[in-house]
This record gives structure tokens, sequence and C-alpha cells, in this order.
């Protein structure tokens, strides 16, 4: 006979619901978990940079992999100490640049970063209103338009833990060039072979690819971005700097290794895909001359079908959203600390005026360099080339920083960190010299 569910009855059935619902919490905490690192990766394969990776592969085929795995942990040891000093120091680094350092190597290095960073977002903003109209068919020049309101309006009325929520979940749009992959043949015998014994001429042309592609993928932005995100989730999480907080030391340093390197292989990886997929299709198609990210999802379409053109589109998409709040953000933040104004996407914009006019200025001449006779390629050149300037100095103020006891206290960089510093610094310092060098 059917009873009445008794009290007990509710009570079991409750306390079986709360336990799926952490399981569901527990799904998802590696997500969670993960912070600037996860973040600071996606943006850097940024649409311009999708250019670039694609660019490699359709020009070079498989012979530009090995760029990849050289620069995985020269990337990932250069924001793991910019990781560091933000967290040790409760600082972003142009704060920190300005108080070890002369304050024109401040002006310098952020009046630098500042143009750079405009040039880019205008690249980036252009890549995808391009690919917005080849999916939708609407208006280019409106799509970017609608990107820019868009990214303006998280940044600047959503406060950061709350809008740090969505850019995670974005950075799962670099799965779209996983996905690529299952639409086409890969020849990985010849992949592993290319990747360890590439066919390449070196010469000026095969130098400027080499330097694009490093260039790319250690960027000055990232720096600057990483170590004031590690400053806001301090604060959002109401902690300390580890300089004054030792209990929290060893569980936030491990959690930096984790996120950083984590999110530095993802990114890595996922240019490594990019450039693959472009190598197997448009490079043994004959499609050698790719100028941005929306052409090579365009040349992809009769090549790999209009699944791999529709994923590859939407992927330009998905990190162009990252990217240009990352490449904004970045500016803001070097600015405003170089300037001593108040910083952070906790503010309300009443209380950052200067940090959100920053934002808000960089976006806006990004935007109306749309309507000029610059094409996206001569600003994403430009762009480079001042990354590539202003990075081997910045990288070297980084590492230095790090290895100091009066701005570390305890927990400077490990002797790992500080090597592999020094050696980004001189592989970049050889890129940029051979990307200066006329010939």
């Amino acid at each position: 006979m059917a009873t009445e569910p008794s009290q007990r009855d509710f009570a079991d059935f409750r306390a079986f619901g709360l336990r799926w619902i952490g399981g569901l919490r527990r799904g998802v905490e590696p997500l969670s978990r993960l912070g600037p690192g996860l973040i600071t990766g996606v943006a850097d394969d940024d649409p311009s940079g999708i250019a670039t990776y694609s660019q490699a592969g359709a020009q070079f085929g498989l012979n530009m992999l090995w760029t990849m795995p050289l620069a995985f942990p020269l990337m990932a040891a250069v924001q793991s100490t910019c990781a560091r000093i933000g967290r040790v120091t409760g600082q972003g680094l142009a704060a920190n640049i300005r108080s070890a350092f002369s304050p024109a190597i401040l002006r310098a290095v952020v009046a630098l970063l500042l143009i750079a960073n405009v040039l880019n977002i205008a690249a980036d903003v252009a890549a995808m209103g391009e690919v917005a109209e080849l999916i939708t068919g609407i208006d280019r020049h409106f799509s970017a338009l609608v990107v820019v309101a868009v990214t303006l309006g998280l940044q600047i009325f959503v406060p950061y833990h709350r809008y740090v929520a969505y850019l995670k979940w974005l950075t799962l749009s670099l799965l779209a060039y996983f996905l690529v992959l299952f639409t086409v043949h890969v020849p990985w015998g010849e992949v592993v072979r290319r990747l360890v014994w590439p066919r390449l001429s070196f010469n000026r042309t095969t130098a400027a690819m080499v330097t694009g592609v490093l260039g790319t993928t250690i960027s000055p932005y990232l720096f600057f971005w990483q170590a004031s995100e590690e400053v806001e989730d301090m604060k959002a999480g109401g902690g300390r700097p580890l300089r004054e907080d030792s209990v929290a030391a060893e569980a936030e340093l491990r959690r930096i290794r984790w996120d950083t390197w984590s999110g530095m292989f993802y990114s890595d990886v996922s240019a490594f895909f990019i450039i693959l997929a472009t190598a197997v299709t448009l490079y043994v198609s004959g499609v050698h001359d790719i100028t941005t990210a929306a052409q090579a999802a365009r040349a992809l379409r009769p090549l790999a079908g209009d699944f791999a053109y529709l994923i590859f589109a939407l992927g330009i998409l998905g990190v162009g959203l990252i990217g240009v709040p990352v490449l904004a953000g970045s500016a803001a933040y070097g600015l405003s600390e170089a300037m001593g104004w108040r910083e952070g996407l906790e503010l309300k914009a009443r209380e950052g005026r200067g940090f959100y006019s920053v934002i808000c200025l960089s976006v806006v001449i990004a935007l109306v360099l749309q309507y000029t006779p610059m094409d996206p390629m001569t600003a994403l050149f430009y762009s480079a080339v001042i990354n590539g300037v202003v990075a081997v100095p910045l990288m070297a103020v980084i590492v230095t920083l790090a290895s100091k006891t009066s701005v570390m206290g305890p927990y400077t960089a490990t002797r790992s960190l500080r090597v592999l510093g020094w050696i980004a610094t001189a592989v970049m310092g050889a890129a940029a010299i051979c990307m200066v060098i006329p010939g």
C-alpha cells in the first residue's frame, strides 16, 4: 500500500539533491580554478595571431610547426614570472617598474605599449567584422561596431568577478581549431618528421616568419594583463600581497604555476593546430598568401568543407571577444599605474574615469582606423614591429624585478624561471634584430 512521503523522505531527497548539485559544481571546478593564465593564453591567439599562424601554415606548410615547442616554455616562464610579480607585490607591472626604475623607462614602455595595442586592436576588430560579414551577411563595418559596443559594455558596466566568468567560457572557442583537423586528412608521420627536421631555406622571408610567430606568441600586452589580473583576483578574493601573507604563499604560488603553464600550453597547442590545419589544406592546395584570419577561413571552405569553414570562423569571433578586451585592458592598466590613477575592472565607471577612458579611447581609435586607408595588415605589421622592439628590454626588466628581494621579499623567481626568462629575452632579441635588419 502506498504511503504519504514522510519528513525523513523529504530530508533524504534534499540531501541527495545537494550531493548531485555538489557533484556538478566539482565537475566545473577545474575551470573555476583557472584564471588569468587561461584567459591570457587564449588572448595570445587573437585574430591577428590567427592570421600570423595561418600565414605560417599556408606559406611554409608543416615546416613552421617547430616554433611552437620552442615558444612554449619561454612564453610560460615569462607569463608565470609576471603573475608572480603581481601576486607577491599586490601591484601591476607598470606600478612595479615605476617604483624600481627611472621614469623615462616607464614612459617609453607605456607609450610604445599604447601605440602597439591600438594598432593590434584595429587589426583584430577588422578581422572580426569581416568574419561576421562572412557568416551573417551583415556589413563588416557595422559588425565591427557591434563587437566594439559589446566589449566596451562588458568591461565598463560588468564587475570583473562577473565579467571574468564570461571570458573563461569564451576560452572554449579555441577548441574550434582542434575540430577542424577531424574534417581533413592529416599525415601524422610527416608531421612528426617536419616537427623534428623542417625543410627550410634560412633567408629573410623565413626569418621574418619566425619573428612574426614568436612576436605574436610572446607579446608585451600579455605581460601587463597577467600581472594586473593577479591583482584583480587577489582583491576579489579578499586576499593580501604574498609579501604580507606568508600563510597563503605556498598554495598561491602553486596555483600560479598550474594556471599559467596550463593556460600557455592550451594557447601553444591551439596555435600548433592552426598552423597544422592551414598547412594540410591551404599549403597543399597551392594557397600560400594569407593576409587575414578571415581570408584563411574563407579559403578553407572549398578545401575542407562548410563545417571546417564555420568552426574556424566562429573560433576567430570567440577569441577576438577575449583578445580585444585584454589589449584594451592592458593598455589601461599600464597607463593608469604609470600615472598613479585608480585602476581595475572592479571599479565603477565614475571611480576609475582615467582607467576606463583609456579603454574607450584605445578601442574607439582602433574602430576609426577601419575607415582610413590603413589596411589591417599594415596595422598588424607596425604593431609587430613595436612589440618586437619593446618586448626585449621589457622582459629584461621583468626578470630583474622578479629577482630583487627588495621587490619580491622571500618570493623571488626560481632559478628555472630566471634562466628561461633570460633565454626568452635573448631569443626575442635575435628575432627583433632579424626583423629590423634591411636586406
